[in-house]
């Protein structure tokens, strides 16, 4: 199970590395291309959620993000043993929730600065620690989709 929290450093660790080389480096708004038409390092803070919602609502984050960290690590010592299918995402999830928190901690707002583009469509800026929530979510959800289909197929066969 130590390997899931591992995991879980390194996402907050490179979350934080890769933030603190754009604060540093970058102005607000700046924009580098990576690969043109697509791919962009673009210097943006977020004081909301996901999509920029809920702005400025710090004691909110706050308090989501503690309750969500200590049932992660619950959830971590329940299923994280069972399966590496569990403690991946899991770790993945608290990696994200606790590199964006140290965000909102440290500056009131999360630094993002990823930035891509599909022909016209410009998806919502985002970062390390939120790539990490998004792939968790979507390994869990699996997850737990397959489970309760395997048990549903096991109740029809007895």
């Amino acid at each position: 199970m130590w390997k899931y929290y591992l995991l879980a450093v390194v996402i907050i660790s490179l979350d934080q590395w890769t933030k603190r080389l754009v604060v540093n480096n970058m102005e607000i708004r700046e924009s580098i291309p990576v690969i043109d038409g697509f791919l962009y390092l673009t210097s943006h803070r977020n004081a909301g959620a996901a999509f920029g919602i809920l702005q400025g609502q710090q004691w909110l984050f706050y308090i989501v993000t503690v309750v969500v960290t200590v049932a992660l690590i619950y959830y971590m010592y329940l299923y994280a043993g069972r399966s590496v299918w569990y403690g991946l995402p899991l770790g993945l999830l608290l990696g994200g929730a606790i590199g964006n928190f140290i965000d909102r901690i440290l500056f009131g707002e999360v630094v993002d600065f990823v930035d891509v583009y599909f022909g016209a469509y410009s998806f919502p800026i985002f970062n390390v620690a939120d790539a990490a929530l998004v792939i968790g979510v979507i390994l869990l959800l699996g997850r737990i989709f397959l489970d309760e289909r395997k048990e549903k197929e096991q109740a029809h066969e007895g």
